[in-house]
This record gives structure tokens, sequence and C-alpha cells, in this order.
């Protein structure tokens, strides 16, 4: 394989694996030896592309500024012209001018080529009515998502049962028809899926969990994955 060709396939490969990946992992995925990828990494590093991590430890793909527009292929074009077309439909005001705001600035880097099949995309969404009813708590809950940060919240049960609850949480899951909160509970001391539209009050407690949030992931996803195994 050239090695222009073999530093792309690395980096693809820094995109798409779960991170930090180790150089026997990328070594596998690019066909190269260990000791070729450490010297791909170094090249790399030298053209611009930020790569965090260490031998021994993993990297990442930091900030990508080495790809070219030119690289979306049609498909490419349409899966992302239908994806933010859908994130526009679940109903949560925020995303949707997130997901319009991206579709532009995405559009306004590609040759003019891929600018008219973008506006021309196939794949198109059309729906009577948003997936989601707009929730006045969405924002809340997002950052303390991101700030990885313990909320308190007032909870509905399907009793009708009305419960305060101290929760961290973990995932905004958009199922069919209902949008859930992935959380460990620490009344419960358990992982507890709630519903979103069923939560009538937030507040953000400023107490971080970060040094949790991984872990608690990893074991959320052994356990869904050894219910399916029973």
């Amino acid at each position: 394989m050239a090695r222009p060709d073999r530093l792309l396939r690395l980096l693809q490969a820094l995109r798409m694996l779960p991170a930090p990946v180790t150089a026997a992992r990328l070594a596998q995925e690019t066909g190269v030896s260990v000791r070729s990828i450490y010297r791909d990494i170094d090249s790399l590093r030298a053209a611009g592309a930020e790569i965090g991590g260490e031998r021994g430890f993993g990297y990442c793909l930091v900030e990508d500024g080495t790809l070219p527009p030119q690289m979306f292929s049609r498909i490419e074009v349409e899966a992302l012209a239908l994806g933010l077309a859908e994130v526009r439909h679940i109903g949560d005001p925020a995303l949707a001018a997130a997901a319009a705001s991206v579709l532009a600035k995405v559009s306004a880097t590609l040759p003019q080529v891929r600018q008219q099949q973008v506006l021309n995309a196939v794949s198109q969404v059309y729906r009577g009515e948003q997936a989601f009813a707009a929730l006045p708590d969405m924002q809340v809950i997002r950052e303390a998502c991101w700030r990885e940060e313990a909320l308190k919240i007032s909870y509905t049960d399907s009793q009708g049962q009305q419960t305060e609850r101290e929760i961290w949480p973990l995932a905004i899951v958009y199922l069919d028809r209902s949008l859930m909160l992935l959380s460990w509970c620490c009344l419960r001391q358990a992982f507890r899926m709630f519903r979103a539209d069923r939560v009538s009050a937030t507040t953000a407690t400023g107490a971080s969990f970060r040094p949790q949030r991984v872990g608690l992931l990893r074991t959320y996803i052994a356990e869904m994955q050894a219910a399916k195994r029973d």
C-alpha cells in the first residue's frame, strides 16, 4: 500500500474506532506493523493532525483538520442531508437549529457540484408531526450530560406518583416514540431510564460525577449485552 493511502487509512481508523485506540489495533486495521504506526502517527502530527495519546496507552484524534471537502462521496452527502433532516424533525428546537446550522456550514465548504447535491438530495424526510414534544428542561439536561454533573429532578412514574431524585445523567436516548434519559439514580443506586416528558422540574447541582461516568457506561453496556445472551 502506498504511504499516502496508508496515512489516509490510518486517519480514518482514528476517526472510526473508539478512543483511545492502541497502536496494535491500528496496525491490525491498516495492515502494517506497530513500528510503522508509530512512524505514521509522527508523520500525521508533523502534517498538522492533532492526535492525542502516546505509546503504550493509545491514540485519539483530537481535531481533524485534514479532511478536504472533496472527500465526501455522493452517498456520504446523501447520508449527511438525511441525518440532519431527521434531527430537524425530532421536536427539540435547539437541536433543530443546530442541525440547520451544521448543514449550512458544511455545504459552504463543499465544491459547487457537492453543494448542488446537498440541495437536491434524493433522500428526504417528511413527517406529519414532530417525533417528540418540545421539552423546556432539555437544555439543562443536555448541559448536565456535557458537564458530567448531577441533576435534581421531579419525576412522575407510570402510576402517577411523583418523586424527587438526584441522578447522574449519562446519555439522552431517542427511542421510536419516547425520549429517555439514561441515568444512575442515586436514590435507587441503580441504572434507570427516565422518560423525559415525565420530568417536571430540573435543578443543576454543580456536583461532578466525571470520574465515574466512563465506568458506569461500561457497566451498563456489559449488563445490556449479558441480558441479550440470557
